[in-house]
């Protein structure tokens, strides 16, 4: 199907699709995490990030691309989660700029709007590395580039991003020699093919062929489902809802009746777009699915009987559910009064109720809950910093993957705000020791910048698959101990892998250990470690803390 033109509501389609497809592969994603550990994030951050910009869109009454856009770009700001989030969001920042002027697009506008995406992308990361999304997005921009020099067919670009996005992702192995290692492709790259391969979906309304989507392909419920989306939100008035029944059918067209109709796919499709809006009809040789929103349900069950046997038909009442919407929405309005302004503010980031109060204890304003496996969003940080109403605020994600959402949230506050990097609790509980309340900020960020290096940091956690990494062979629930970053153990013993790794931490001017227990852990297992520790280093000084941490039974410090 030759498309020469997106318009408002074919953009739509093609992000509430893109969405969908991300969500119901966010775990395969995940699977592909380099470290065997339960923090692969990259498909749920990249599928909530993008929930959060289809939400914007879909809120969005405009039939103008380029307004569409805008929010777009918006929702996926606010909603970006982890560092696979916030690239995500910069790729569609550049993109939504370049489209921003237009109310439809052409092939070649979309191809240049690919190219802006990559170069913004690429400007946002500090230290860009090859073998990562960012080489998939560049590829698949320069391959819908070429693509929109030879073809007005915006289908056809869309194929040629798709192809060249997944030659891409295919040989990012050969680019990160950790990919290789074991045996994986980029995650956030495969997270980006994905929504391409939904845009493309939104585009047609209907399934692709084999040689552009991978064996797993949705099935027609769901993705009927995913452009519904509740397309009536809050903010509308019941009273202005045009079409007001969401209806779906489907048809067996491969079960033949006597009168039965021929069916082709323009003409179904053309014939039910003037009954409504917000139409997707999905097809393929044996039956045809339809979602569409209109006042005369009738009209189309009345029209798809034509061509098969109906079976699967729905309705809903979306005035009905638009006042219950509105109803939600103001109850949910009523928000607490702000606390009364100070000077300073420190927002830790952290999961679990013990590590929360040890984090207060040190002098942190408001602890976000969250960490591993439950990256916080740009707009959950920025609604923290709204929250402690404070002239000036220190932010420590305490977790690689929330340094960019923190960074993107200190980007858009209207007040002073620092990063501190810390990636780890401990080295987050370090850094509290080294803050000023009399002190500016930049140097407060130094001094405690400075005091990581001070501190290392272990995490025992267990492997979620068999690998093998840096010579070491990992089986599925060996308990991993990470030090810095790094897997330095192995081991099938909880007990034993703890001490293990505390034993690769030491050296010569170590003087405490810390040890957090977690939510999995138990108080006299800590002890047990302890004892352990002393038995061969006397000379230690070791404090227990009850963390309540998902994830990891122990975090251990040495200092």
């Amino acid at each position: 199907m030759k498309i020469e033109e997106i318009n408002g509501d074919k953009f739509k389609d093609m992000i509430r699709v893109a969405s969908h497809r991300i969500k119901k592969n966010s775990d395969f994603v995940n699977s592909l995490n380099v470290f065997p550990v339960p923090d692969g994030d990259t498909g749920t951050n990249m599928s909530l990030t993008f929930a959060s910009g289809a939400k914007a869109v879909n809120e969005n009454p405009s039939n103008s691309v380029g307004e569409l856009g805008k929010s777009l770009a918006k929702g996926l700001l606010m909603g970006a989660r982890g560092n696979s989030g916030v690239i995500t969001s910069q790729i569609f920042r550049g993109f939504t700029k370049k489209i921003e002027p237009q109310t439809s697009i052409s092939a070649r506008q979309l191809a240049d709007a690919f190219m802006a995406g990559v170069q913004t992308a690429y400007k946002a990361v500090m230290k860009p590395v090859e073998g990562t999304i960012l080489t998939v997005a560049r590829e698949g921009a320069k391959a819908g580039n070429k693509t929109a020099n030879e073809t007005n067919d915006i289908t056809e670009v869309l194929k040629a991003v798709i192809l060249a996005s997944k030659k891409a992702l295919a040989n990012t192995p050969n680019l990160l020699p950790v990919l290789k290692e074991v045996g994986v492709v980029d995650s956030g790259g495969q997270g980006l093919v994905f929504i391409y391969e939904g845009f493309l979906e939104g585009l047609t309304g209907e399934v692709a062929a084999k040689d552009i989507y991978t064996p797993d392909e949705a099935e027609m419920d769901e993705m009927v489902n995913a452009v519904h989306h509740r397309a009536i939100q809050g903010q509308v008035a019941t009273a202005n809802i045009t079409y007001g029944y969401c209806t779906e059918m489907m048809v067996n067209i491969a079960k033949k009746k006597a009168d039965q109709k021929t069916f082709d796919y323009e003409t179904f499709r053309n014939y039910l777009n003037n009954l409504g809006d917000s139409l997707l009809v999905v097809a393929d040789d044996e039956v045809v699915k339809v979602h569409v929103h209109t006042e005369h349900p009738e009209k189309v069950y009345r029209y798809g009987s034509q061509f098969g046997v109906m079976h699967k038909i729905k309705i809903d009442n979306m005035r009905v559910q638009n006042e219950n919407v509105v109803n939600e929405a103001q109850a949910a309005s009523n928000k607490q009064s702000k606390r009364p302004q100070v000077d300073y503010a420190v927002i830790a980031i952290a999961s679990g109720d013990g590590l929360q109060q040890l984090f207060e204890s040190l002098g942190v304003t408001f602890v976000i809950n969250g960490g591993q496996t439950m990256n916080p969003s740009t707009q959950d940080i920025l609604d923290a910093i709204e929250q402690v109403n404070a002239k000036r605020v220190i932010i420590m994600p305490n977790n690689k993957n929330i340094f960019l959402s923190a960074e993107q949230a200190a980007d858009v506050s209207d007040i002073s705000v620092a990063v501190v990097p810390t990636k780890t609790i401990s080295q987050g509980m370090t850094a509290m020791l080294s803050f000023d309340p009399a002190a500016d900020l930049n140097t407060n960020k130094k001094q405690m910048t400075d005091a990581l290096t001070t501190v290392v940091s272990g995490q025992l956690t267990a492997a979620t698959r068999d690998t093998e990494l840096s010579g070491l062979k990992i089986k599925q629930g060996d308990y991993l101990g990470i030090v810095d970053g790094t897997i330095k153990v192995a081991n099938p013993d909880r007990l034993q892998a703890a001490i293990q790794m505390v034993e690769t931490m030491l050296d010569d001017e170590t003087e405490i250990i810390t040890i957090i227990y977690g939510a999995d852990a138990t108080s006299q297992e800590a002890k047990s470690l302890e004892a352990a520790i002393l038995a061969k280093h006397d000379d230690l000084e070791i404090e227990i803390h009850e963390g309540d941490q998902p994830v990891y039974p122990f975090l251990i410090s040495a200092e």
